[in-house]
């Protein structure tokens, strides 16, 4: 009797679904971002699940807490950095 679903190939959606250590491969939900200040051009490192609001150098606010991720400020742009 053969399984619905392959146990040992997982696709990335089943994967990104579960919890951090239920993975087969264990990696974390957090990361690092490069913002870019939409007034300045200026780019700012941000951590995603950050607890206090980023300034810019000219007091533009990059983001906001929410409790769990930050969430950005309409205008700005950002890329995720690899690690």
């Amino acid at each position: 009797m053969p399984l619905a679903r392959d146990l040992l190939h997982p696709s990335l959606e089943e994967e990104k679904k579960k919890h951090k250590k239920k993975r087969l491969v264990q990696s974390p939900n957090f990361y690092f971002m490069d913002e870019k200040c939409p007034g300045c051009y200026k780019i700012t490192m941000v951590f995603n699940h950050a607890q206090t609001v980023v300034f810019c150098v000219d007091t533009t606010v990059l983001c906001q807490l929410t409790g769990g991720k930050a969430r950005l400020t309409e205008g700005c742009s950002f890329r995720r950095k690899q690690h």
